[in-house]
């Protein structure tokens, strides 16, 4: 292969005994056997009384079964209840794990670039002819209009739509097929994946199978010399082996180009190194019968595929069937393979999990795949059970081979971890894998201090499902990376309409806050599409010392932009102006105590720049996370920040604006403010001459100012009628008369620098109304500006009318306090703040992140790819809860005869009870019906004296 490998990237299935892959992993280490014993009056077919030809033949109740066949998550899959009854229950569980390992893997896929194909094998159907045609009425409808009449019932259990119904319910675009090799199918179907990824015919697949005989609680007979276990156990290369048990299983593993899953951060169980498939042909004793030529061929193949030395094998995972000819055979084809390489003894282990499960049958080779890629990346050897002494028809001591029998470390070698896994089917198509020790992941990037995960799904009841599912992991995984946590989660889950966030900087408080009933604002159901977006930038009052510090250090953008505004002061002389010092202000650090700072921050001058150059910053940090504004509106300075946004001004043109307004702002005569707590009607017959309105900022605030003098008397005319007034920690008498002197200079300077036509749309808090494109390019608004007063509650009530999301991009939550009193009954989510309150700002990391995770609440899609501070890697988290419900054709119990039904097929054994003719069925059809339950019946083994599975030694 010219590529690096193909990579395992996610894995998942049903297991006898463990209904998924970590418990599968804990009881193959702890040499659990998992095989199903029955009493017999759990058999769901009642034993005949009669063994056939056989005297000697006996009933062994022994199977490994799964659990919950007949349940099924129909409505999260799309399927109607009635379509989800006469589906093979096969189809439905192949679809939940192909899910389950796409979100193991942390990948999406809805939002995956490339192509993904499906590759994959079942059983054949026992449902339907179980279960459904049970039913002497369908299973004549079904005959009667098979191809032109009954195309539910086709689509539902034919083997053809296996694959194809994941990629159709997964939106997967890349090759779908399903094959059929008998036992070795799904690591034939793993093969094929792995050339159409080395051959670039996708760019992932998912590719594996599954196995489900129904009834599930039924044995087998047993007879001296069939590959039948003679008391339910598997003893694979032991000298007792005689025989095999069949069971039930699925598996189903995500591959990718090595060198893409590194690129993707995945997290990489295995590499398959060498692949190989072929056929025994006609050189063997019968077409069931195993060959040592073809399986030797397949390993030899297997390893020239990948330049693999034998020697270099640590671990093979047998077919292992325990039957007499079977493991002799398999043993004598790996050393003949093997001796070409090296004629070393016993240095490798060898197992096989039909030991501990039974043989799963087509999803056999999967399953075995997954325990090897386990043990590779574990650096574990399992051991292999029910093996005291080994078969003496296997020279052992001869061969390059050993039976593990403990749990215990890989040996140390001077070459990567490797194992080869094989598959041979009745038939004669083998299959053989090489899987080597993943690569050494890239190291991990930087981390924030607070973490943003996500959780969505179908219902409110699953929601909280997946909360209890991921705290739970956290709290097993304390060391786990948050990061990659919320990384996976944002970037690697399909996204539903119940959400819930959690912001936390550890993943002891993630998994606290997760068993924790969500707020408001920490949950969400999303009845509509992505609302649009306002950016809200907040005006002079909002800013505090150091209110940049914590971003500046951590957000390498955010502070480029810092540094970028600064610079460009400097440049034009007004260094004095930069507001970085201010900005960043530490008291353990800077030479001025918080007195000093506050007072120095609230001049005009410093004050102005630096809250245009915090929310500049703010707002590119968060466009470069593709949260980016459909409309702007700024209260007084913070329109120089809405114009920048939407391009009328550059970013050095506009700061150096702003800190030009604030000096000429700063030289008028000293005036006041007051906020008064009542409608602008009520207040404006109280104005004195020389009193304003400065602002409107709510239905029920106004802001006014003037001289000193003026506004003092109005203050304590007001506090006589019980007229709430408070004076404002202010120098100056802003959007009043007072500042006329600055016009011509301010309109002078506007017009001095190139501006451009709105790339958004504007609010403008001058008029409190969507402004032209060119408004804010008038250097004589910029003047009209510093007089008028702010209508900021018509201005926010315009910009929400459409329903859009109004975010404060700035220090504080001052806008957002005044936008809910403009608006009528605003949502928890309609008015967002960025940062924390000026008097307790907290963490502005977790406070932005909290914003995004809110804004994601409400149907906003960020950038997910894009928010992460450095490298991450997905991890393995909990998959989605399916909220399963029972979906079940319940067979039809036998009745008694009515007539002799014929042998199925000579030698085998007669059928000794048949249903009664269904009513109204024409002769010839039922004739037909009780032939095909003659066939049912003697390949599920319903009656007595059934021999064999026809599966032979393999």
């Amino acid at each position: 292969m010219s590529h690096e490998g193909i990579a395992i990237v996610g894995m998942s299935g049903r297991f006898p005994g463990a209904p998924d892959v970590d418990t599968f992993w804990k009881n193959i280490k702890d040499g659990v056997e998992s095989v199903t014993h029955f009493d017999p009056s759990e058999l769901e077919i009642p034993l005949a009384p009669d063994t056939g030809d056989d005297p000697n033949a006996r009933y062994i109740c022994a199977k490994g079964i799964l659990d919950d066949v007949d349940m099924f998550d129909a409505r999260f899959f799309g399927y109607l209840p009635r379509e989800a009854e006469l589906m093979d229950p096969q189809h439905r569980m192949f679809l939940e794990i192909c899910w389950e390992a796409m979100e193991r893997a942390g990948h999406d896929p809805q939002r995956y670039p490339g192509a993904v194909g499906v590759y994959a094998g079942c059983y054949m159907d026992t449902y339907l002819l179980w279960n459904l045609c049970s039913d002497p009425t369908f299973l004549a409808r079904f005959v009667e209009s098979i191809q032109v009449g009954s195309l539910q019932t086709e689509l539902g259990n034919d083997k053809d739509y296996l694959a194809t119904r994941v990629a159709f319910k997964l939106g997967l675009r890349g090759p779908a097929m399903t094959l059929q090799t008998a036992c070795s199918t799904s690591l034939v179907a793993i093969a094929t994946a792995c050339q159409a990824l080395a051959s670039y015919q996708c760019d992932m697949a998912l590719a594996g199978g599954v196995t489900i005989v129904l009834p599930q609680k039924k044995g087998y007979f047993y007879r001296e010399g069939s590959m039948l276990s003679a008391d339910g156990h598997c003893r694979t290369f032991d000298e007792q082996a005689a025989g095999t048990v069949f069971s039930n299983g699925a598996a189903v593993v995500l591959l990718k180009r090595v060198e893409d899953a590194i690129a993707d951060g995945d997290r990489i169980y295995a590499v398959v190194r060498g692949f190989a498939v072929n056929n025994d042909g006609a050189g063997k004793v019968s077409y069931t019968a195993p060959s040592v030529d073809g399986q030797a061929d397949v390993i030899s193949m297997a390893l020239a595929a990948g330049d693999i030395d034998a020697r270099s094998i640590g671990y093979v995972e047998a077919h292992g069937t325990a039957t007499p000819m079977g493991d002799p055979i398999e043993i004598a084809g790996l050393t003949a393979a093997y001796r070409a390489h090296t004629l070393d003894h016993q240095y490798c282990a060898i197992g096989s999990l039909k030991a501990n499960l039974g043989h799963l049958d087509v999803s056999s080779g999967a399953i075995g795949l997954i325990k090897t890629a386990l043990s590779v990346d574990e650096n574990l050897l399992v051991p292999s059970i029910n093996f005291t002494r080994p078969n003496p028809k296997i020279d052992f001591a001869q061969s390059p081979f050993y039976v593990n029998t403990e749990l215990k470390p890989w040996p140390q070698a001077p070459w990567p971890r490797r194992a080869g896994i094989s598959s041979f089917g009745v038939g004669g198509t083998n299959a053989h894998l090489v899987v080597e020790q993943a690569p050494e992941p890239p190291p991990e990037g930087n981390r924030r201090s607070h973490a943003l995960l996500l959780l969505s799904a179908r219902s409110k009841e699953a929601l909280a499902a997946q909360a209890t599912r991921l705290a739970d992991w956290l709290e097993a995984n304390p060391a786990a990376s948050l990061d990659d946590v919320a990384y996976t989660l944002q970037v690697g889950r399909q996204q539903f309409e119940h959400r819930r966030i959690v912001v936390a900087a550890e993943v002891a408080e993630a998994a606290v806050k997760l068993r924790a009933a969500p707020t408001p604002v920490e949950a969400a159901s999303l009845k509509a599409s992505a609302k649009a977006i306002t950016f809200m930038f907040p005006g002079q009052g909002a800013q505090y010392p150091g209110m940049a510090r914590e971003l500046y250090a951590s957000e390498p953008l955010f502070r480029e932009v810092i540094d970028r505004c600064g610079a460009a002061l400097c440049e034009a002389g007004a260094a004095e102006q930069d507001p970085r010092p201010l900005l960043l202000w530490d008291a353990q650090a800077s030479p001025l105590d918080a007195a000093q700072a506050t007072a120095a921050l609230a001049q005009t001058a410093i004050a102005q720049p630096a809250i245009f150059v915090m929310e500049m910053a703010l707002a590119t940090l968060l466009g470069s996370w593709g949260v980016k504004p459909d409309a702007a509106l700024g209260h007084s300075v913070g329109e120089f920040a809405a114009a920048c946004m939407a391009g009328v001004f550059a970013l050095d043109d506009a700061v150096r604006l702003v800190a030009t307004r604030g000096r000429l702002m700063q030289a008028q005569p000293r005036g006041t403010m007051l906020a008064i707590r009542a409608p602008r009607e009520q207040v404006e017959p109280r104005l004195p001459r020389d009193v304003a309105i400065a602002a409107v900022n709510a239905p029920g605030l106004v802001v006014v100012s003037g001289p000193v003098g003026a506004v003092d008397g109005l203050a304590k005319a007001l506090a006589a009628e019980d007229i709430q007034a408070t004076p404002l920690l202010t120098s100056h008498a802003f959007h009043s008369r007072m500042m006329a002197p600055a016009r011509a200079p301010l309109v002078e300077a506007v017009a001095a620098v190139s501006s451009r036509a709105a790339s958004l749309p504007l609010v403008s808090t001058a008029t409190g109304a969507t402004i032209d494109a060119e408004g804010f390019r008038d250097p004589g608004y910029w003047g009209d500006q510093l007089m008028r007063p702010v209508l900021f509650a018509d201005a926010s009530a315009t910009a929400a009318a459409d329903g859009a999301l109004l975010l404060e991009v700035g220090p504080g939550r001052t806008l957002t306090t005044l936008a809910r009193q403009s608006l009528d009954k605003p949502g928890p989510l309609a008015v967002l703040p960025c940062l924390g309150p000026v008097q307790a700002p907290g963490s502005d990391v977790q406070n932005l992140l909290q914003a995004v995770g809110q804004l994601w609440l409400a149907g906003v899609q960020p950038d997910w790819a894009a928010l992460q501070p450095g490298r991450r890697r997905r991890v393995p988290l909990p998959t989605y809860p399916f909220e399963r419900k029972r979906f079940w054709v319940q067979p039809i119990p036998p009745g008694p005869a009515t007539q002799p039904v014929p042998r199925a097929a000579a030698g085998g054994s007669a059928v000794t009870g048949a249903r009664p003719a269904a009513v109204g069925v024409p002769s010839d059809v039922e004739q037909l019906i009780r032939m095909q339950l003659a066939l049912i019946s003697e390949q599920l083994g319903v009656i007595g004296g059934l021999g064999g599975t026809g599966r032979g030694d393999r």
